[in-house]
């Protein structure tokens, strides 16, 4: 099993940066991806971006040159460097991980094989 713990949400004016951690903990893996989604109010959960254990990034269109996905392998850690934050970013934002997940399926959600809980990201206007 693994767990996933999601941190750094919270209230934050337009224009505003914050940034999100996702901690792992439970079983070891070095393969697939971690990944964050967001979902707004009333709307589907969507793909914001993903990262590999070497690096490799994937990020949404809608964030691309604002939001930038990193890792530090040691700590287990993923993160989502946020800024210029719109009132369209206000969302809950999940981490995933993908244990064998390849690129080509990085925006799939149904690919990936845990979630952690969820953190509120609200952007005011």
């Amino acid at each position: 099993q693994v767990q996933l713990v999601e941190s750094g949400g919270g209230l934050v004016q337009a224009g505003g940066s914050l940034r999100l951690s996702c901690a792992r903990s439970g079983r070891t893996f070095s393969s697939g991806y971690m990944g964050w989604f967001r979902q707004a109010p009333g709307k589907e959960r969507e793909f914001v971006a993903a990262i590999n254990w070497s690096g490799i990034t994937h990020h949404a269109d809608s964030v691309k040159g604002r939001f930038t996905i990193s890792r530090d392998v040691a700590k287990k850690t993923v993160y989502l460097q946020m800024n210029s934050l719109k009132p369209e970013d206000t969302a809950v934002y999940y981490c995933a991980a993908g244990v064998f997940l390849t690129s080509p399926f990085v925006e799939l959600q149904d690919k990936y094989d845990y979630w952690g809980q969820g953190t509120q990201v609200t952007v005011s206007s």
